[in-house]
């Protein structure tokens, strides 16, 4: 990617990231203009619209960014040489702590998703699935080794505990009594839990 030749060097497409953000986060996606974006970034409109097609596409890559460190995270997990039980625990609670590190991201996009086009709403859908799909194969691995509880299918598992995720934006606050660690210990916990024999 292109350096910027002023300030420290940041990427635009790294700038234009931040700032839409930021923006998004403090007044909402709809309530943003492109202008605003690329004022706040120190760029031009012509350099947005370079490395972004649209708003729109900088809504999808706000998501797309953190799904990304989330899948090669649960890929790393999931390949572990680890019993089953430790791999789901680490999996469970590592989604907790990647989305508080980006609640921002989390907040706008739950809030503004259905801004998103069509084509642009699938390919997030898409990529969630796969997400949460490996992520169920992981209990559905522990239950057909006899490891987990199949008193619950296992899709249910995974969407109780994705609730819980999905929710934190709402609630969960940096200047509040738990760190980031021990509210995904917590969750990850109540998930096991659930999974007992």
């Amino acid at each position: 990617m292109p350096r910027t030749t002023d300030g420290d060097g940041t990427p635009v497409p790294r700038r234009l990231l931040a700032a839409a953000t930021r923006l998004f986060a403090e007044r909402g996606y709809d309530r943003t203009s492109v202008q605003e974006i690329v004022e706040a970034a120190g760029v031009t409109k012509g350099a947005l619209y370079h490395y972004f097609g649209s708003k729109d596409d900088l809504l999808h890559e706000v998501y797309a960014r953190v799904l990304r460190v989330q899948q090669e995270r649960l890929d790393a997990f999931a390949d572990a040489d680890a019993p089953v039980e430790e791999r789901l625990r680490g999996a469970a609670a590592d989604v907790v702590v990647t989305t508080i590190d980006n609640l921002d991201d989390a907040a706008i996009f739950f809030r503004s998703m259905h801004h998103l086009s069509p084509e642009k709403n699938k390919q997030v859908r898409a990529e969630r699935r796969r997400y949460h799909e490996r992520f169920r194969a992981l209990v559905e691995e522990g239950q057909e080794a006899g490891v987990f509880s199949t008193a619950t299918p296992a899709d249910l598992v995974v969407d109780y505990h994705f609730g819980s995720v999905h929710h934190l934006s709402t609630w969960y606050s940096p200047e509040g009594p738990m760190t980031p660690t021990e509210v995904a210990d917590h969750l990850a916990d109540l998930l096991l839990r659930a999974l007992r024999p």
